[in-house]
């Protein structure tokens, strides 16, 4: 993924992301509140929600709106976003 910028930054969200399952999986382990687990849950889901549409606009920015590129590459570009929204919507 070479063409988002802030790499450092996504791969921070994924770790933490990995420490919030870490979390849940650990609650789960030691019988914790199941209002707890759910909160935390419900969390992980909104950090994931923001962590594709970082890497969504970046794609489109790249290989959709970007100056200078030919209608075939806008249109692969576009095809691969309605991919990656079709299968993260299921």
């Amino acid at each position: 993924m070479s063409h988002i910028s802030d790499t450092p930054g996504l791969v921070a969200r994924v770790r933490r992301i990995s420490g919030q399952l870490a979390a849940v999986e650990r609650g789960l382990d030691d019988g914790a509140d199941c209002t707890a687990v759910l909160q935390q849950v419900a969390a992980i889901r909104g950090a994931v929600n923001g962590l594709m549409e970082e890497i969504l606009e970046a794609h489109l920015r790249e290989h959709v709106a970007a100056p200078g590129l030919d209608a075939e590459s806008r249109r692969k570009g576009s095809d691969e976003v309605i991919a990656a929204i079709r299968r993260y919507a299921k």
